[in-house]
């Protein structure tokens, strides 16, 4: 039944534009232009997300933020295992899957940790490139309170994931 769900879409698009006497092949090729020039205009903030990304994790940049509040996490129940995930999380969505898959050979699928890291993975998600890619289609370039709430927002999304997971 799945399977026919995308031609029974586009059989009912097609229909509906011919009742409707609209141009679909037009439509979708200003829809395909402006996907293009969306692409054009948002690669260089991407470019710049990830070699922001990377320098942070070569550096060592990550693994000295996640020793300094290590401490402070683990007071609030998050286990220290899960502060450099927590700290990649906003800026990489594929490094912090990456740590997820590693989380799960080290501690299991079932521990508390990767319980834990999967709550987060799904209740959070990568700040910075959702910033880099809406904002840079508009007008808008004042950040400063934006990523901070979102940023907040991830925080306290991991705690309540890490406050749940206790409990189940």
């Amino acid at each position: 039944m799945a399977s026919y769900i995308v031609p029974v879409i586009l059989i009912l698009l097609f229909i509906y534009c011919f009742v409707k006497n609209i141009n679909a092949y037009d439509n979708f090729i200003t829809g395909a232009r402006s996907a293009v020039d969306l692409c054009i205009n948002t690669f260089p903030y991407l470019v710049a997300i990830f070699a922001a990304v990377e320098l942070f994790k070569i550096s060592g940049l990550s693994d000295m933020i996640a020793n300094f509040v290590g401490p402070a996490f683990e007071f609030l129940g998050i286990p220290k295992e899960l502060v450099d995930f927590m700290v990649i999380r906003p800026f990489s969505g594929s490094g912090s899957m990456a740590m997820l898959s590693d989380l799960y050979a080290r501690y299991g699928a079932d521990s508390y940790i990767s319980r834990c890291a999967s709550v987060i993975v799904s209740c959070t998600d990568t700040v910075f490139y959702i910033v880099a890619v809406y904002f840079s289609t508009t007008k808008i370039k004042k950040l400063k309170g934006t990523v901070f709430i979102a940023l907040v927002s991830c925080f306290i999304g991991s705690l309540f994931a890490c406050l749940i997971c206790r409990f189940i």
